[in-house]
């Protein structure tokens, strides 16, 4: 499998044979001048370039001249076993072998190559005699007798030792101070499935894995245009971990791209093991808002149609779900069953999303109101209110169902499938039911908790839906402390931080603020495809407009 960090390029064999695809160093571009990714090396084991690139001072220090190669096999042996425990860690293997009376070595990890292709390439060396080799050796193993799709030149040692940890493999050749390095990467992986987050009734069963490799290529599968890129940068101290930024060319703004990558280059962090979230903290400079600033999808359609309005998408390696930037409040209740029915029930099915929604927000919070206040119902809901109290008071009723929903939610993770619907069981009707008989809670707090629910896990965005749990936690208990005007500024505070908010550089409660009435009708109406022929204003694409004009 090849990696995505990887371009391909060609060397002649001089002899006429089949070029060898070859891979060129990667440009980074930095105060308009152009330096080679190779050149930025880490000056200790424990101060690694490799977290970003960025032009403070403070980097610009760490940029040094490469660490050499050492030409001496004997040399390099004695090095691999200081700095990444080769003899000592089983997974790192050196294979030591002659090929024309020339020494050389194998070093790769065990669990991250592809065993049959090295095998293949060990093969086709046994082949060359000392008079192959007489002169120009490291010529001779790179361009004529490594048959491998994909292999350089690497001269730098930090570079090759976060190749080979990333799954490369190094051929080392006694008396070259230069290495190569073939590319046979084969990660363990899973086959792509359906998201359990992101399920439709029509439309493909493919979904994002742990491996970036696989999840570029399903974007790619659906977006065959020439225009769409992929750069590549790694993030984490000692992680290294991969980051794809992904775009189409003609049609993200640059200022967007420019921007994110920045972000992104200037992270200074120990490491990335939980991937995207760690990212997402390191790069959107959130506070403690609830509300999340980024969109998460796990389906590679979701985010090809993004790419196409002028998203820019993150791939993180091993992170099933990738990253669409900027976001706003409204991307967020949008659902992939909506383009995947006719307009007419796709705008129906957007609608009571969208009820169900405010519903969670706002029912129990009015509901409450209006029991402490029966003057403030109208005639028409005169039947609202409980028909008997119950021991504890209503707010207190509402705080414990609150984490009641969630302590059932969590131990739903945790429980095993066999198991989960026994469990749900036991608790819809045993707790629900015990604890209205004993006169704990009344059955209209138990209702509306559950309708509440119901709109919460209605809500596409797994990040908003818990963001709004918190919205409503804080309605209901300034409507039990401050009456009427709790609730009024309880949700003007809260509008007024969302109005605040932005998504990088981006309004977050765009289209209503500011105002765009097109993208609002957009918002309410699942308008017919071939309708739809603008992209959104907010993103402010090169080409606005998505579709051909017909005369």
């Amino acid at each position: 499998m090849k990696d995505n960090q990887n371009s391909e390029g060609n060397h002649k064999d001089r002899h006429g044979a089949p070029p060898m695809i070859t891979i060129p160093e990667q440009q980074i571009e930095e105060e308009g001048g152009i330096i080679n990714e190779a050149s930025f090396v880490r000056p200790s084991k424990r101060n690694r370039i490799g977290s970003g690139i960025s032009d403070s001072p403070d980097r610009k220090n760490e940029i040094q001249e490469k660490e050499p190669i050492p030409s001496d096999l004997d040399d390099v042996l004695l090095r691999l076993e200081k700095e990444i425990g080769y003899k000592t860690s089983f997974d790192v293997v050196v294979r030591e072998m002659t090929f024309g009376e020339r020494r050389t070595a194998m070093l790769c990890m065990n669990g991250l190559v592809k065993d049959t292709l090295l095998t293949e390439v060990l093969k086709r060396l046994t082949f060359l005699q000392p008079e192959d080799l007489s002169t120009h050796a490291f010529h001779s193993f790179l361009d004529l007798y490594v048959p491998a799709a994909q292999v350089t030149k690497e001269e730098d040692w930090n570079n090759m030792l976060t190749g080979v940890l990333s799954g490369g493999t190094a051929l080392f050749i006694d008396g070259e101070s230069s290495v190569v390095m073939i590319d046979a990467k084969a990660f363990p992986a899973r086959g792509p499935e359906e998201p359990s987050l992101e399920k439709v009734v029509r439309g493909s069963r493919d979904g994002f894995v742990e491996t970036l490799m696989v999840n570029v290529s399903l974007v790619r599968r659906r977006l065959r245009d020439p225009q769409l890129r992929y750069e590549i940068m790694r993030v984490g101290e000692r992680t290294q971990t991969d980051i794809c930024v992904a775009y189409i060319d003609d049609i993200v703004d640059k200022e967007l791209l420019k921007s994110i990558k920045d972000k992104i280059s200037m992270v200074k962090i120990d490491g990335l093991p939980l991937a995207d979230k760690q990212l997402e903290e390191s790069t959107v400079k959130r506070g403690w808002s609830p509300f999340p600033l980024v969109r998460y999808s796990e389906r590679p359609d979701t985010v090809a149609a993004h790419l196409l309005e002028g998203y820019v998408a993150v791939f993180v390696d091993t992170s099933p779900s990738v990253m669409t930037l900027p976001t706003t409040y409204s991307d967020l209740m949008q659902h992939a069953e909506e383009n995947r029915q006719t307009p007419f029930i796709g705008t129906y099915l957007r609608w009571v999303r969208f009820i169900g929604i405010f519903a969670s927000l706002f029912m129990l919070p009015l509901w409450l109101l209006f029991v402490m206040h029966p003057e403030l119902k109208p005639p028409a809901l005169e039947f609202l209110g409980p028909n008997k109290t119950a021991k504890l008071p209503l707010v207190v009723q509402f705080l414990l169902a609150e984490i009641g929903v969630d302590l059932l939610r969590m131990a739903s993770v945790h429980t095993p499938t066999s198991l989960a619907t026994a469990m749900s069981l036991v608790a819809a009707i045993l707790i629900g039911d015990i604890a209205v008989q004993t006169g704990i809670f009344v059955n209209e707090v138990i209702l509306y908790m559950a309708v509440a629910a119901i709109g919460m896990f209605a809500t596409p965005s797994y990040e908003l839906g818990l963001a709004n749990r918190i919205v409503r936690l804080v309605l209901i208990v300034s409507v039990a402390a401050f009456s009427v005007p709790g609730f009024v500024i309880a949700t003007t505070a809260i509008m007024l931080m969302l109005t605040m908010e932005r998504s990088f550089n981006r309004p977050y409660m765009w289209p209503i603020i500011p105002f765009d009435i097109r993208a609002v009708l957009n918002i309410l109406i699942r308008q017919p495809v071939l309708y739809n022929r603008t992209r959104p204003n907010n993103l402010r694409p090169q080409q606005r407009d998505k579709l051909p004009k017909t005369e």
